[in-house]
């Protein structure tokens, strides 16, 4: 029981219809000239994100992209300073938030997050960005949204694949935070709890796509997933979706839900405690091979090769994976790293 816990500043507001305290929410910022962020898909949204600001928008930048390449950085930061920002709107999921990051990151305005999908992005001080083939990834606390807007009325029209994948993602943010040297009692609640939340309302949704109660449920664990994540350190299975994402281009979401019953499989034998405290939250064991079967519930891509990878890439992808590791409960070794992507790439069941 020692341990130090630093809890994130965000101030979280949450439930259905929520979306109309926006104004509110800007002014207790004390912010007038907002930039808001989101991607090209989503200009309804950010139309009705402006009307609610009324006269506090100073701009909009709608080139959000997945991974956050460096020429969007570099035009959202360009949009910021032109419109004279003094705050940043993100509106939509990982994509939109991880632009906002980027300007924050160079320019200290504070972000107002007002996420679609169960990323969780928005709860933590992570930043990344694409450059060169590479991913660059950091933790900065002037890229931690101030306000996060949790309306589940939001995600209603969500796609199910969309949904079921990002759902993913967050649950792959819960295991991490369970297994993390850092780890503490109350982050490694939030986790199992997410990670319980999360598999309860997805496979509802699946069934149900405008179900608001198991959407509500599903933001619930999203936001959990990001609060845990982003009071811990990251391990192999983010360093794998990072350098697969950043160097060969692998869709975000899809990629953490493809890996993470590899990942899990690959710790089993050095985290046993938290592996059995994921069997305990999904009701299944083991934790692998639970993590397997909920995902063929939700129907999410199956292996790497169905979302773009090439047998070729495989070699190079664990070279790159094992650079710089990122702390893990079991040792990162590339012929570990490889086995691991030779399953993954195959989609055969795990554990």
């Amino acid at each position: 029981m020692e341990f130090v816990f630093e809890p994130a500043r965000s101030r979280v507001v949450f439930g259905a219809g929520c979306i109309a305290r926006l104004g509110a929410e800007a002014d207790l910022l004390g912010v007038s000239r907002i930039l808001i962020v989101g991607t090209p898909g989503r200009s309804e949204l950010l139309g009705r994100a402006r009307d609610l600001l009324a006269g506090r928008v100073a701009g909009t930048f709608g080139g959000a992209a997945v991974h956050v390449p460096g020429k969007v950085a570099e035009d959202a930061r360009e949009s910021a300073s032109a419109h004279r920002a003094d705050a940043i709107l993100a509106v939509g999921g990982g994509s939109a938030i991880g632009a906002a990051k980027a300007i924050a990151l160079t320019t200290d305005l504070p972000i107002i997050a007002l996420p679609t999908t169960y990323s969780g992005s928005e709860m933590t001080p992570l930043w990344g960005l694409t450059q060169d083939g590479a991913k660059r990834t950091g933790r900065d606390l002037r890229v931690q949204p101030r306000t996060v807007l949790y309306d589940p009325e939001l995600s209603l029209d969500l796609p199910v694949s969309v949904s079921a994948t990002s759902g993913m993602n967050a649950i792959a943010h819960c295991v991490e935070a369970l297994y993390a040297p850092d780890a503490n009692p109350v982050t490694s609640w939030m986790a199992e709890e997410g990670i319980r939340s999360l598999a309860a309302s997805l496979p509802a949704i699946a069934v149900s796509p405008r179900d608001l109660a198991a959407r509500t449920q599903a933001m619930y664990g999203a936001w959990l997933a990001g609060s845990a994540l982003g009071a811990v350190q990251m391990g192999l299975h983010h360093k794998l979706c990072h350098t697969l994402g950043g160097s060969f281009n692998l869709p975000h979401a899809e990629t953490h839900s493809v890996l993470l019953p590899y990942t899990a499989a690959y710790n089993m034998s050095s985290a046993g405690e938290a592996m059995r405290t994921v069997e305990r939250a999904l009701g299944e064991s083991p934790a692998p091979r639970a993590l397997y079967d909920l995902e063929r519930r939700l129907g999410t891509p199956e292996s790497l090769a169905a979302i773009g990878l090439s047998s070729d890439d495989l070699e190079r992808a664990a070279d790159l994976a094992v650079e710089r590791p990122y702390p893990n409960p079991r040792p990162v070794t590339r012929e570990g790293v490889l086995t691991l992507l030779q399953r993954a790439f195959k989609g055969s069941p795990a554990g």
